[in-house]
């Protein structure tokens, strides 16, 4: 399991180090596994970054103890998770926007279950298929919260080693402030990666 020690570095390192983690959700008795194939980077002093303007209610979980959950909502109707990084009081975290499930949830609605690949290609798709809402916003990434983290497989980091695997990094996408900064990486020509 990552720990929340592995999050407590420079989010700029921890958003392409979660490539090829596994998100782990336990939901109704399914523990589902998810690979993390698109992260991007919230930093301080970032203009897109929720936390850039200080603390509210709203965005107190980025503010939190990183290895810890932030949960947002937004357009009304998309959950986005992230992974808090960073010290205690600095305010960053990871969005992890798309992940490759090994399984389909048996809660899924089958309208959904078509879409194979891609049915957590996004982080709002992410969410809704994996039941992750603002409850889970601001819970420790750990067992008894249902929620966690693990790290590459010893077979995934070989490959990337290799260059089997290539992590491509780029802009970030559906922002509008500091839209230049190559703060989004992903795993190249994988089919569960967003589209802009």
């Amino acid at each position: 399991m990552i720990s929340a020690e592995w999050c407590d570095r420079n989010t700029l390192h921890v958003a392409p180090d979660l490539i090829g983690c596994t998100l782990v959700r336990q939901l109704q008795g399914e523990t589902l596994r998810g690979l993390i194939v698109e992260t991007e980077a919230y930093c301080p002093d970032d203009p897109a970054c929720h936390a850039y303007r200080g603390r509210t209610p709203s965005n107190a979980a980025m503010f939190g103890p990183p290895g810890h959950s932030y949960v947002y909502f937004i357009y009304g109707m998309y959950h986005c998770f992230n992974v808090v990084t960073e010290l205690l009081n600095i305010g960053s975290a990871v969005l992890i926007r798309a992940i490759e499930l090994d399984q389909l949830p048996q809660t899924i609605d089958a309208k959904y279950k078509k879409q194979g690949k891609r049915i957590a290609a996004g982080p709002g798709k992410l969410c809704r298929t994996l039941a992750i809402d603002r409850q889970h916003n601001g819970l420790g990434l750990m067992p008894q919260n249902q929620l966690w983290l693990e790290h590459r497989a010893p077979t995934f980091q070989e490959k990337l080693d290799q260059g089997y695997y290539e992590l491509v990094q780029t802009t970030r996408i559906g922002i509008s402030k500091a839209a230049e900064q190559p703060w989004r990486w992903y795993l190249k020509d994988h089919p569960s990666v967003s589209k802009p």
